[in-house]
C-alpha cells in the first residue's frame, strides 16, 4: 500500500520574502517539496498541494495512507535533513500496518514536529 506524503508548496516560514531572493523566487514549501521528491520511491509517494491551512507552522506535510492513521507535521527548515527525516518516518509508516510508528522509532528531525494525529478514515457503507 502506498503511503503519501502531501506537502503544502505555499508555506513560508517567518522571514521568507528575504529568502526567496536566495532560491530563485520559491517559497519554503517548494523547497521542502523538492528536496523530499528527490528521493521518494517505491512505497513512498509525493503529492504536492497548495495551502495545508498551518501557516503558523509552516513547512507542513501530512503522510497517510488508505486504511491507516494519517499524521500532520509542521515547523520544518526547508533542507536536506528534515526531508531525509520526513523520507524516513514515511517509510516506517509505509511498513506499519496501521501506520503507527513506535517513538522509539521516529527519527530525531521529526520529532517535535508533530502537528495531529488523524484515524484511518471509515469505508463507505
Amino acid at each position: 500500500m502506498t503511503t503519501w506524503i502531501t506537502i503544502c508548496d505555499t508555506c513560508k516560514r517567518e522571514g521568507a520574502e528575504n529568502r526567496a531572493e536566495d532560491n530563485g523566487h520559491c517559497t519554503d514549501g517548494e523547497t521542502l517539496a523538492a528536496l523530499i521528491e528527490e528521493n521518494a520511491n517505491g512505497d513512498v509517494r509525493t503529492r504536492r498541494f497548495s495551502c495545508l491551512m498551518g501557516c503558523s507552522r509552516a513547512c507542513n506535510v501530512s503522510i497517510q495512507a488508505h486504511g491507516k492513521i494519517a499524521y500532520s507535521l509542521g515547523e520544518f527548515t526547508p533542507d536536506r535533513m528534515a526531508a531525509e527525516a520526513i523520507l524516513c518516518f514515511a517509510r516506517l509508516h509505509a511498513e506499519s500496518r496501521s501506520g503507527q510508528v513506535p517513538y522509539r522509532q521516529w527519527p530525531e528531525g521529526v520529532r517535535g514536529h508533530f502537528v495531529s494525529r488523524h484515524p484511518p478514515l471509515i469505508d463507505a457503507e
